[in-house]
């Protein structure tokens, strides 16, 4: 019969068997740690990604790596534990490329789960967007560096049948990286192979041929969360509620128009919102100029050239409250892609190596009157205060919405776990 043990966790008392992993009898018990390399099967944890840091008798640590025993206290929620988590989780988006709306895995992507767990609009730490190697040498895997967070799953969990691992650290320090031994890799079945990609806990490791993209509402993380108060977080600010008709702009940068297609998304209960709001400056309207400040702006897209530039600072100059709406405008989203790679070396694929251009006339576009490209697309808050974030790719109608009616009038509001997406 196994062994209780009383432990102590956020101050409440429970019961748990000796011996337990804590982030697991901490799930069992209703009380939801973040974790990215914990892997129930694998013993001992890695604890390598820290994720699940917590304070333990008094002392910070991965919470999973440590086994219930008699008399622990345990503290998970504490404002500054949640904090430490979140910096984590963002260092691991800006230090690697996740462009989570063209990524295979999105949706089922633990990475990307921990964000919308944790309810991360943005990373308070600037992109690297380094150019890593994408591995395509094994025979039946792709490599993805960029995506890579060194969780060391794979590394531990995938073997050949006669025991030999198929991944492996290499270089050290800032340089380290997961390396694959192509002739182990070749001896692992399709089922070994699709495990491998299974366990990786972001896109890192993909399997020709075996897709995993499904539609919305049908990967693992879409609809629900780990969390049981997840969708009854209230936002709200400290305002009178004073429903007077409110001014709105909004502008698409380097962006696809896709943020603005959602705001119209709520389709009949446009109607409602028109009663309480008039646009001025915006695409909708085809009002060119601001004719008068405004409450709010709403800004799509990111900044790749200096006409963005002058219209962000524009926004900004005149809108009491600024919110970048959509990945690109939130950290450059898909056009950073080019961030990757040097300006000239985009501008001589797209004019003069395309299979596309006629013959002869190959060549640079360049006058005066085009604006001028900068060296990468930049997020918004790179060029101006942004006073809120609406994450997505686009954001739901119902999550911008909600977002602008709290910022306007003060009015209360939850975000579903549905609703709070980064593609």
């Amino acid at each position: 019969m196994a062994n209780m043990v009383s432990i102590e966790i956020d101050g409440k008392k429970i019961q748990a068997e000796e011996g337990g992993n804590l982030v697991k009898v901490a799930k069992d018990h209703g009380v939801f740690i973040p974790s990215l390399c914990y892997y129930e099967h694998m013993e001992p944890p890695l604890g390598t990604c820290r994720t699940c840091t917590c304070k333990i008798n008094g002392k910070y640590g991965p919470a999973c790596t440590w086994k219930v025993h008699e008399g622990m206290k345990v503290e998970v929620n504490t404002p500054e534990l949640k904090d430490i988590r979140q910096a984590l989780v963002e260092m691991m988006f800006a230090e690697g490329n996740h462009f989570c709306p063209a990524c295979e895995k999105s949706g089922n992507c633990d990475l990307q789960h921990m964000g919308y767990e944790m309810g991360i609009s943005v990373s308070r730490f600037p992109h690297l967007f380094k150019d890593r190697l994408i591995d395509y040498n094994p025979r039946r895997m792709v490599m993805e560096h960029n995506r890579c967070i060194k969780c060391r799953r794979c590394v531990e969990e995938v073997l050949t049948d006669d025991k030999k691992r198929v991944f492996m650290y290499i270089n050290r320090g800032n340089e380290t990286m997961v390396g694959i031994d192509y002739e182990q890799e070749a001896k692992l079945t399709e089922e070994q192979a699709i495990h491998a990609m299974n366990i990786c806990p972001t896109g890192a490791i993909i399997v020709r041929g075996e897709s995993l993209s499904k539609p919305f509402g049908e990967r693992r993380f879409d609809m629900e969360s780990a969390q049981r108060e997840y969708g009854k977080k209230l936002h709200k600010l400290n305002r009178p509620l004073v429903m007077e008709k409110k001014v709105v702009a909004t502008v698409s940068l380097a962006g696809c128009f896709g943020c603005h297609m959602s705001m119209l998304d709520l389709d009949e209960e446009i109607l409602d919102l028109v009663e309480m709001i008039s646009f001025n400056k915006s695409p909708l309207t085809d009002i060119k100029k601001f004719t008068r400040r405004c409450h709010i702006g709403l800004v799509e897209g990111g900044c790749c050239n200096a006409e963005n530039v002058e219209t962000l600072r524009e926004f900004r100059r005149m809108c009491d409250i600024l919110v970048s709406v959509g990945e690109c405008a939130v950290w450059g989203g898909l056009p950073a892609m080019r961030n990757t790679i040097p300006l000239s070396e985009c501008l001589e694929e797209a004019y003069l190596n395309s299979f596309t251009n006629e013959p002869t006339s190959s060549v640079i576009p360049y006058h005066e009157d085009l604006p001028k490209l900068l060296d990468r697309v930049y997020a918004c808050s790179e060029i101006v205060k942004i006073d809120y974030h609406i994450p997505g790719c686009p954001p739901t109608a119902t999550h911008i919405w909600k977002a602008v009616k709290n910022l306007l009038w003060g009015e209360e509001y939850s975000i579903l776990y549905s609703e709070f997406k980064y593609d």
